[in-house]
């Protein structure tokens, strides 16, 4: 039956080429953007899916920066301590020369001082970033390695912890009122002084107050008299009183005996009650001064009480554990460059396979998308015959009324 009210045929062709063109829009699209999944209307869950892994890849990301930046900052840490290890083992070449008797002890502890000088500078200038791992004073650091999501989809951070390591050679405060010359008294702020012994049976007496010293020892008393110097490191021992002893005494007897170690001619020394007499029996005049210091609070402050001119064979046991903590302290940074560079690799190989994850849920297939294109471009066309053929259908009914 032909009716003139209804088009059948008009209404399905007409369905049908909507349809196609909803599909075409649909297919353009994904061949501009070059996803089948742009948005949320396309496809919820799969876009919800994407949306979360597409965040912990940018996350990935940043961690990556903050490896690099951690890696780089041990490096300069790893750097320093094996530089301090070549420079200690210089001083130690320096120390096993000075065990020869005939050895210019004094140009080698020149060289040795300069060495130590230069291992405080290289544990100065090791920062990255204002962070110094060598120095003692920046402590551990913590460099954001992962993010951990559970099956709940909470999220935690993990770190590796990078331990610092004290290489400095610091020492504390000196203690304060130590010394007095002559028949002076002992000043409440002197940590040094200086002074004359005349020529010619000329005199000079020397106090030491221990008042302000550590009792735990480690302060360190050095005396020069005509360019020569006298040092001695004050002990626990010396300062305990447990035994009845006064620390006052031992001390100065000892540094007494460093002084007349010393060998200087014409130069008498004479430990008298609670003073040094030194009498100068020559005719030039010797210069005198000293100064403590406080004993040290770094990794490496040992390294100021080796002295070769004192004690060769003291300096020789001295050097070896600081040559250790030095080599601990780079193996320590090379293990801890070694994993941050290991988990870097790891979280690059992640963001890749995190990044092809989401490539194959939202990713358009573009041979695909090209070959229905083309199909849906010829059906439109014939949806378009059909719709015309469908719309001249009336037009047959008037051939019935001629």
């Amino acid at each position: 039956m032909s009716s003139i009210l209804t088009n059948t045929s008009a209404m399905v062709a007409l369905q049908t080429l909507n349809m196609t063109n909803k599909n075409l829009n649909m297919i353009q699209n994904q061949i501009s953007t070059g996803k089948k999944v742009a948005t949320a209307r396309d496809n919820a869950s799969i876009w919800a899916i994407s949306q979360v892994m597409s965040t912990d890849v940018n996350g990935f990301k940043a961690i990556n920066d903050s490896l690099a930046t951690g890696s780089a900052t041990v490096a300069v840490a790893r750097t320093a301590a094996e530089t301090v290890v070549d420079l200690l083992d210089q001083v130690k070449t320096k120390i096993v020369a000075a065990q020869d008797p005939a050895a210019d002890k004094a140009k080698l502890q020149a060289d040795i001082n300069e060495l130590v000088s230069q291992v405080g500078s290289v544990v100065d200038s090791a920062q990255f970033n204002g962070v110094n791992l060598v120095n003692g004073q920046s402590g551990n650091i913590n460099v954001l390695a992962s993010l951990n999501r559970d099956s709940s989809g909470n999220v935690t951070t993990a770190n590796i912890t990078v331990n610092s390591q004290d290489l400095s050679s610091a020492s504390g405060t000196a203690p304060t009122g130590v010394f007095a010359i002559g028949s002076g008294t002992v000043s409440s702020n002197s940590t040094s002084f200086g002074g004359v012994i005349n020529n010619g049976s000329g005199t000079n007496t020397l106090q030491l107050s221990t008042t302000n010293f550590n009792t735990n020892g480690g302060d360190k008393i050095s005396i020069t008299i005509a360019g020569q110097t006298a040092v001695y490191t004050v002990t626990a021992n010396d300062m305990d009183t447990t035994n009845g002893s006064d620390p006052n005494t031992v001390v100065m007897n000892k540094v007494a005996q460093a002084i007349n170690n010393l060998n200087i001619s014409n130069l008498v020394v004479t430990m008298g009650t609670g003073t040094i007499t030194l009498t100068n029996t020559g005719t030039v005049d010797f210069a005198i001064s000293g100064q403590v210091s406080a004993p040290g609070t770094g990794g490496l402050s040992a390294l100021s009480s080796i002295d070769v001119t004192a004690s060769a064979a003291a300096a020789m046991a001295a050097i070896d554990p600081l040559i250790q903590t030095a080599i601990d302290a780079a193996a320590a940074f090379g293990s801890s460059q070694s994993r941050i560079d290991t988990q870097q690799e790891f979280v690059n190989a992640l963001t890749d396979s995190l990044t092809a994850g989401v490539g194959a849920l939202v990713d358009a297939n573009m041979e695909e998308a090209s070959a229905r294109l083309q199909a849906l471009q010829v059906q439109q066309q014939l949806g378009i015959q059909a719709l015309s053929i469908a719309n001249q259908s009336p037009q047959n009914v008037l051939a019935l009324f001629r």
